[in-house]
């Protein structure tokens, strides 16, 4: 036991030298904006190589310039995660530059939402796509490097995103929240079958966290989502720079969440610190749901 210790506090002490993530390789989908790209600039900045995704081409090249001119290691592989050829792409492209990989981070997705009684097929389906199927089939398609009996201290994790709607349900989200409880069990699965392997699997459930998401719809702000347009964010949702400490009075911390505030809790699960953390749902949610 007292070698074990050891062990972890010579990785952990190490790291803080070099940076949490020094050397690893981490892949994160839905990169372009967000919690994906705050995900991403903080992963390099503690010396991760990131293989960054997202279906919007231009915005992934923008961050892809901003982690090379801080100096960070990264990859851009655009396409859209729920495509078949998908998960083989980014997964040789991965190897096939830095060799291995350490980390998943599933981010990517979109909200679809409708009241449960006028949801459509298709409005379910693809959100289960998006948002269970998509990183299901990435992550199987990179077991062989994570599935490898060696080192236990080697550092990989998989981590995926899911929100308080998957751990309580939410009004007009019959199909995110049904896709976001989807996910939790998927990481339990992985810790339990891949924990022999030295893997580590978790979920992080976001509360209220300040993205397109979540800003209000009187916005216009839209995804096209097999041709047709789907409207994002919250009607009437307060913005981020609400003074009136009233429109959060639902958060003990009285604010919502920034998107760096996201990324610090993806950052955390996946570096040393929580070596010994898996199967876990992390909430992030300034406190509701105490």
């Amino acid at each position: 036991m007292a070698n074990r210790l050891s062990q972890v506090s010579g990785h952990i002490s190490n790291a803080y030298g070099r940076g949490l993530l020094a050397g690893e390789v981490a892949i994160i989908t839905g990169a372009g904006q967000g919690i994906g790209k705050a995900t991403a600039l903080l992963f390099a900045k503690e010396g991760a190589k990131v293989v960054i995704s997202d279906i919007d081409a231009k915005r992934l090249e923008g961050v892809e310039a901003e982690i090379k001119a801080a100096g960070g290691d990264v990859l851009s592989v655009a396409g859209d995660v729920g495509a078949d050829n998908f998960p083989k792409q980014i997964v040789d492209a991965t190897v096939a530059k830095y060799g291995k990989i350490n980390h998943i981070v599933n981010n990517a997705g979109f909200t679809y939402d409708k009241m449960l009684h006028t949801t459509p097929d298709d409005a379910f389906d693809v959100i289960l796509k998006i948002h269970v199927r998509a990183p299901f089939r990435l992550i199987r398609q990179a077991a062989p490097y994570f599935r490898v009996k060696g080192d236990q201290r080697e550092n990989r994790s998989i981590i995926n995103v899911s929100s308080t709607s998957g751990l309580h349900g939410n009004v007009g989200q019959a199909n995110y929240a049904a896709a976001k409880a989807a996910v939790i069990g998927l990481s339990k699965t992985i810790a339990k079958e891949w924990g022999p392997f030295g893997v580590r699997a978790n979920t992080i459930a976001f509360g209220l966290i300040h993205t397109r998401l979540t800003a209000p719809k009187e916005g216009g702000e839209t995804i096209e989502v097999d041709g047709k347009k789907v409207a994002l964010g919250v009607p009437g949702a307060a913005r981020p720079e609400a003074a009136d400490e009233t429109v959060y009075a639902g958060i003990p911390l009285r604010r919502g969440g920034t998107v760096e505030d996201a990324a610090g809790s993806v950052l955390f699960l996946a570096s040393p610190l929580a070596s010994y953390v898996s199967g876990h749902t992390l909430e992030v949610t300034g406190g509701v749901g105490i």
